[in-house]
């Protein structure tokens, strides 16, 4: 399985490409349209801002591509803002449109709850047991790390991996065909995050 890792400038991408290697897979950057070819599993991971990110991926000629990719429904696996943008708009960044490959928004949590934010640090995700492939040998629950200040509403809740409690009940992520997307970071989630990745690698060549 050839992976290839979207590189649009934004972000440190070592501790992903060093995960990768970690669990025997070895990963390619993708930086430019003609690098999708060839590879079997595109991994967007990422932090940003959902504007910027939107922009960046345009100017640098990976955004059509990327929607191709997503649309063919080719096997894909993001990581935070690769998750986030996977949605229709953000709170973020009004009036910009992500990739809409599925339906929902990306809310802000509420300042006011006296929560700090961004969600940053160890939380727990509640795994659904319909996609039990994904989480394979990992406790239910299992703690991930987690950076960020928005989080998905997912229109349609049958495609939830796991859900996250931080002030607000969320899916912290989501699994359909060729598609597994986290909020956390699995890089940064210690042996339960290389486990995961792992698994939704197995999951996504089938």
């Amino acid at each position: 399985m050839k992976l290839g890792v979207l590189d649009y400038g934004a972000g440190n991408l070592r501790s992903v490409l060093n995960a990768f290697e970690a669990i025997g897979a070895h990963a390619n950057l993708v930086t430019k349209p003609e690098d999708f070819e060839g590879i079997d599993v595109l991994v967007f991971p990422g932090q940003g801002a959902f504007g910027d990110s939107v922009r960046i991926l345009k100017d640098t000629h990976l955004w059509e591509p990327l929607r191709a990719w997503l649309k063919a429904e080719k096997p894909y696996l993001g990581i935070c803002l690769g998750y986030q943008l996977l949605f229709e708009s953000s709170e973020e960044c009004p009036g910009v449109e992500g990739l809409a490959a599925v339906a929902g928004k990306v809310r802000k949590f509420d300042a006011t709850s006296g929560l700090k934010i961004p969600h940053m640090g160890w939380n727990v995700a509640q795994w659904e047991t319909s996609q039990s492939a994904v989480w394979d040998s990992l406790p239910n629950p299992t703690h991930v790390y987690f950076v960020h200040s928005y989080y998905p509403e997912v229109a349609d809740e049958s495609l939830a991996l796991c859900r996250t409690d931080y002030g607000v009940s969320f899916i912290s992520g989501i699994a359909k065909k060729n598609l597994v997307a986290v909020q956390f970071h699995p890089e940064k989630s210690q042996e339960a995050g290389l486990t995961l990745l792992r698994n939704s690698l197995k999951v996504l060549e089938q």
